[in-house]
C-alpha cells in the first residue's frame, strides 16, 4: 500500500486494486482520494471499449477503506474510451439506483465526443436527487466533487463547470431510451409532446418502439412457458418410460429366477434319478454275480452251463459299461473338454459330453442310452456336430477327436 499527498489530498494506492481485462486489452485501476473519492481509470496503449464494470473491484476498495456504509464519490477517467458495452451501461445504471444513499457524486472526465451522448443518457436516467457531472480534466473533477462535499455551489467558471446541461426534451428522450434499454422498464409510459411540437414524431416513434418491445417480451414469456411445459411433459414421459423399463427388468429378473429354480429342480431330480439308476445297477450286478455263482454250482450239461455263464458275463459287461458312463470325469477328460470348448464354443453341453464318449470309443447305442435319446436322434446330433466341428464330408468325428486329444495332450 502507498499513501501520498496530491493537491493537498491523501492518496491511497494498493497493488491489488486492479482488474485485468485480457480480451478487451486494458487494465482497470482504482485508488482512494481524500478518504471518500474513488478514482478509477483504464490503463491502455490504444482506444478501447469497456466490456464490463468492475463492481467487485469497487466493493474491495470500499470494504478495505471502511466505506461500506458511508458516503463515497466516484470519478471516472474515460481517456482512451470510445464506447462501452451494453453490460457496462446496465451496471452503471444499476450503480446509480442500488448504491443510494451512500453514492454521492459521479463525475466523468476526459470524455470523447462519441461517449458524450452516453454520459448524458446516464444523467437523464438517474434519480432526480442524484448528481452526475462531466468535466474536461481530472483537476476539474476534483474541484467539483470537493465543492459537493463542502456543500458549496459548483463553480460558474465555464472551464470547470461540471453540471450536465441538456434541454428538457432531450433529457426526456434519452431517459426513455435508457429506461427501456438498460432497465427493461417497458411498462413505464413515455411522456409524449403535444402533436403540434416538432419533436412529436420522435416521441411517438419511441412509444411505438416501447409497445413493440413489450409485445416481444410477452411473446418470449409465452414461448418460455411453452418450453417449460414441453420440458415438464418430456420429463414426465421419460420417468414413465424409465418406470416401465424398470418393471420390465423386474419381470425379466423374476422370469430368470423362475428358470433357474426350474433348472435346479430338474438337476436335483436328475441327481436323484442317477442315484436310483446307480443303485439299481449295483443291485443288478450283485444279483448277476450271485446267479453266476449258482450256475457254476449246478450239475448240468457243460454246453448249457457255458451258454448260461456267457449270458451272465455279457449282462455283467453291459452293467459295467452303464456304470462307467455315469462316473465323474478324470483330469485328462476335463482337460480335453476344456480345450475342445475353447476351440469350438458353439458346441453345447450335451454335444461336449457326446464328444468325450466318442473319444472314449463308446458306440452309438451306448452313447444314446447315456444321454437319454434314441439311436436315430443320436445320428441327427452327430450330423450337426459334424458341421459345427467344420469337418469335410468324408472326415470322421472319432478320428478328428482322437487327433485333437493327442495334439493337446502332447
Amino acid at each position: 500500500m502507498a499513501i501520498t499527498q496530491q493537491h493537498n489530498l491523501t492518496v491511497i494506492e494498493k497493488s491489488h486494486w486492479k482488474s485485468y481485462h485480457h480480451d478487451a486489452g486494458y487494465t482497470k485501476w482504482a485508488r482512494l482520494l481524500d478518504g471518500e473519492i474513488v478514482h478509477t481509470w483504464a490503463e491502455a496503449d490504444r482506444d478501447i471499449v469497456l466490456d464490463f464494470m468492475d463492481v467487485d473491484l469497487l466493493k474491495i476498495v470500499l470494504n478495505e477503506s471502511g466505506l461500506d456504509s458511508k458516503q463515497f464519490h466516484v470519478i471516472f477517467d474515460l481517456n482512451h474510451v470510445t464506447d462501452i458495452s451494453y453490460t457496462y451501461k446496465k451496471a452503471i445504471t444499476e450503480l446509480l439506483f442500488h448504491w443510494q444513499p451512500f453514492l454521492g457524486v459521479v463525475c466523468f472526465f476526459n470524455v470523447c465526443p462519441s461517449m458524450s451522448i452516453i454520459v448524458q443518457s446516464f444523467s437523464a436516467v438517474a434519480p432526480e436527487n442524484f448528481c452526475i457531472l462531466q468535466t474536461e480534466t481530472y483537476q476539474d473533477a476534483l474541484k467539483n466533487v470537493m465543492a459537493f462535499k463542502a456543500k458549496e455551489p459548483f463553480s460558474e467558471d465555464s472551464e470547470i463547470h461540471g453540471l450536465i446541461q441538456i434541454p428538457e426534451i432531450k433529457r426526456n428522450f434519452l431517459g426513455a431510451l435508457a429506461r427501456m434499454s438498460w432497465l427493461n422498464m417497458l411498462d413505464d409510459p413515455i411522456s409524449i409532446e403535444s402533436p403540434d411540437s416538432q419533436h412529436y414524431p420522435f416521441f411517438q416513434a419511441i412509444e411505438a418502439f416501447r409497445s413493440d418491445l413489450k409485445a416481444k417480451d410477452l411473446e418470449k414469456e409465452i414461448e418460455i412457458k411453452q418450453l417449460k411445459s414441453d420440458f415438464k411433459t418430456r420429463i414426465t414421459q421419460t420417468i414413465i418410460k424409465m418406470n416401465a423399463q424398470t418393471e420390465v427388468g423386474k419381470k425379466s429378473i423374476h422370469d430368470l429366477e423362475a428358470q433357474v429354480s426350474t433348472l435346479k429342480s430338474r438337476v436335483a431330480a436328475q441327481d436323484m434319478e442317477l442315484t436310483r439308476v446307480a443303485t439299481a445297477i449295483s443291485e443288478k450286478t450283485n444279483a448277476l454275480r450271485n446267479l453266476l455263482d449258482q450256475i457254476h454250482a449246478l450239475d448240468i450239461d457243460t454246453n448249457v452251463k457255458r451258454k448260461m455263464t456267457d449270458d451272465c458275463l455279457k449282462l455283467l459287461e453291459t452293467e459295467t459299461i452303464e456304470k462307467r458312463l455315469n462316473i465323474e470325469l478324470t483330469e485328462t477328460d476335463s482337460h480335453f473338454l476344456s480345450k475342445l470348448q475353447k476351440k469350438h464354443p458353439n458346441l453345447n453341453q450335451r454335444e461336449l459330453r457326446i464328444s468325450l464318449l466318442v473319444k472314449l470309443n463308446y458306440d452309438t447305442v451306448e452313447i444314446a442310452h447315456s444321454v437319454g435319446i434314441s439311436t436315430r436322434g443320436m445320428e441327427s446330433i452327430r450330423y450337426r456336430m459334424h458341421k459345427k466341428l467344420g469337418l469335410g464330408k468324408h472326415e470322421s468325428i472319432k478320428t478328428y477327436l482322437s487327433d485333437f486329444s493327442t495334439a493337446y495332450s502332447a
